[in-house]
């Protein structure tokens, strides 16, 4: 019986251009949805008949209520090895798989740079004006050379968007609850004594963290307000990471010159939602993980995962370490239910 696998919020429609799935292509039927689907039971309607699902990074919950609505689901292969809203508890339970992928840092590295820069020198209004036959040169740019680069997380990303600040001649300082002295002298840059200091000195704050207990809500009313009048922030992490009603006070109030957001604590971002108005804001659509290598890698290595389940022999099963914790909006696993087989 030929299995039938679902490619989720494929936007651009390039899941099955951007790969190879002839490996499967005898055994698999392959549809993708460019629209993303809203709500447990729009999902479990879309994927009543669905046997695999590929999923594009966070964006849909596979909840333990939502997989025992699933009764055909056999495998999910998630983009990248890391997925915080699975129920791997359920998906055991229910005999359901679950496989990763290789994900590139770059690519995030890169949007960082883009939205800074884009702030720095009002690439967006100056660009529109121009088109628009608007007003020769409208703003002043912000310059980056000798100016300080705060970093909150030195990790993977943050390390090599230090490396970029470091050759713009930027003074970088970091921190986050757990970086090191040695840490920061490997990568080059300042221990900062405490995330109030980093805040306060900071010409440019940018965000690198994994969402936790401990980082959601990092950055509130109060420590927004240590921000400089002329800093900008940016955060290609996780929107709740950052407050953002009290982003968006700070942004409406002037009392920050910008900041440069491509995570939303809704995503698709709802028509009429505050952040696609918001005075000083460049703000992009998730684009961090969005780039033709990194696309080809997720549906490339999902093509792989998907033969190697149907050859017996799963590779990148997820979780690759016990997660911290209950995925958000999970509900207790159910009693072990019949495994689904592969066919």
């Amino acid at each position: 019986m030929r299995l039938r696998c679902a490619v989720l919020d494929d936007f651009q429609r390039v899941a099955t251009g951007i790969a190879d799935w002839s490996p499967v292509a005898d055994d698999v039927d392959v549809v993708s949805f460019a629209t993303h689907h809203t709500g447990e039971d729009a999902l479990a309607a879309a994927l009543a008949d669905v046997d695999i699902v590929v999923t594009l990074r966070e964006r849909v919950p596979f909840t333990a209520s939502l997989i025992a609505r699933l009764p055909r689901l056999k495998l999910i292969v998630a983009s990248g090895m890391r997925n915080s809203v699975i129920d791997y508890a359920a998906a055991e339970a229910y005999g359901v798989t679950v496989c990763g992928t290789a994900s590139s840092s770059t690519p995030p590295v890169e949007l960082t740079w883009a939205l800074l820069l884009g702030l720095a020198r009002g690439i967006v209004p100056e660009s529109t004006a121009l088109r628009e036959g608007g007003p020769w040169q409208q703003t002043v740019g912000a310059d980056l050379h000798d100016r300080r680069l705060g970093l909150l997380g030195l990790g993977k990303i943050g390390s090599r968007v230090a490396r970029v600040g470091l050759a713009f001649g930027m003074r970088v300082s970091a921190w986050s609850q757990n970086l090191t002295r040695e840490r920061a002298d490997e990568v080059g840059v300042e221990l900062a004594p405490s995330k109030e200091e980093l805040l306060a000195t900071a010409d440019f704050v940018s965000v690198h963290l994994a969402l936790g207990d401990r980082t959601r809500g990092l950055l509130g009313p109060a420590e927004l307000a240590l921000l400089k009048p002329t800093a900008y922030l940016i955060n290609t992490s996780r929107a709740a990471i950052v407050d953002q009603e009290a982003l968006l006070a700070a942004l409406h109030e002037g009392r920050i010159a910008g900041a440069g957001v491509d995570v939303f604590d809704t995503e698709p971002l709802p028509a009429g939602h505050p952040m696609r108005t918001a005075p000083r804001l460049l703000a992009t659509p998730h684009l961090g993980y969005v780039s033709h290598a990194n696309y080809a890698t997720y549906y490339g290595q999902a093509v792989e995962a998907i033969r190697a389940y149907l050859d017996g022999a799963p590779v990148r099963r997820l979780p690759a370490s016990p997660p911290p914790g209950t995925a958000p909006g999970t509900a207790p696993a159910p009693a072990p239910a019949p495994a689904r087989n592969a066919t």
